[in-house]
């Protein structure tokens, strides 16, 4: 298990993270979320040895993770990190990039290897091109496979899907996280990315300042947000006389008491979203149907929706 006590980290005697503590079991998937600047990164880096922590403690299965006053090379064996600043070598192809660190002393079980994890990052018709002429969603993904090349028992992942496309997103996500999980690898994801954590994390820490702001499994987080920063990670927000309300939890209504004007409705996925001004306030609102800017409307508002 992998546990973090207590941990803070100070920077130019400011704190980029500040007495954050949460553990992550074996084949588990702790998302770590926030504004930017909020001390996502520096954690993971803290988690993996990169940087020395200043108060409390990180360990592995009991055996510490030290930093660099007391580990000449950061990082561990059993432990991977992908950051978003891609480790990769430009000059051969991507399947020497993945199969880098695997033994050639066998080399059909380091052909296999590599033929898997090219299958689940989907790059199999890019295995003998050169890494230097592939877009950046593309080496984000050779990244990741070159990091599960070892079969890790931890790995650090600091928005690993930040450059890859909607067309490509959605089905390696899947690919990734069923892979992790069969795997019983576990897994610390730092994402602004809403689907990465309410479909595959079962934990979620939210970061504010470097503080945890709250923690707690996402559909808890999710259905009762406790402050306007949880909200807006997940969708579209309006804060009524201090009420939290989705947009999906506001309506329209034929006639009432709580009047608004529109401003614009935009277009989504199957409805539109409504912004519109009440109390001198912006709200927003999910309705099935275009409605014009000015027009007056009346609304109803449900918490429990």
């Amino acid at each position: 298990m992998l546990s973090v006590e207590n941990v803070s980290f100070n920077y130019n005697d400011s704190a980029t993270v500040d007495a954050v503590s949460f553990s992550v079991k074996k084949g588990g998937v702790m998302a770590v979320v926030g504004e930017s600047g909020s001390g996502k990164s520096t954690l993971l880096k803290l988690i993996y040895g990169h940087l020395d922590v200043c108060l409390g403690s990180i360990s592995w299965k009991d055996q510490p993770i030290l930093g660099p006053k007391n580990k000449l090379v950061a990082g561990h064996g059993f432990m991977k990190y992908v950051a978003q600043e891609f480790d990769l070598m430009p000059y051969i192809t991507v399947a020497e990039n993945i199969g880098a660190h695997l033994s050639n002393f066998y080399p059909k079980e380091k052909q296999t290897r590599t033929e898997e994890l090219l299958a689940v990052v989907g790059l199999r018709a890019y295995s003998n091109t050169a890494v230097q002429f592939l877009s950046g969603g593309q080496k984000q993904r050779v990244a990741l496979a070159k990091a599960l090349a070892k079969q890790p028992e931890i790995i650090l992942l600091d928005e690993p899907f930040s450059h890859i496309d909607s067309f490509k997103k959605r089905p390696l996500r899947r690919r990734i996280f069923n892979y992790l999980k069969s795997n019983e690898i576990a897994c610390v994801l730092a994402t602004h990315d809403k689907d990465d954590v309410l479909s595959f994390a079962e934990q979620m820490l939210v970061l504010h300042k470097g503080k945890v702001l709250s923690s707690g499994r996402p559909k808890d987080l999710y259905n009762k947000p406790e402050h306007p920063i949880i909200a807006a990670f997940f969708a579209e927000y309006s804060s009524i006389d201090g009420v939290i309300y989705y947009a999906h939890q506001i309506k329209l209504v034929a006639k009432g008491d709580l009047k608004a004007n529109v401003v614009k409705s935009y277009l989504k996925e199957g409805f539109y979203l409504i912004e519109a001004t009440y109390k001198e306030q912006r709200v927003f609102l999910n309705h099935v149907d275009f409605v014009p800017s000015g027009t007056s409307v009346w609304l109803s508002f449900d918490s429990n929706d």
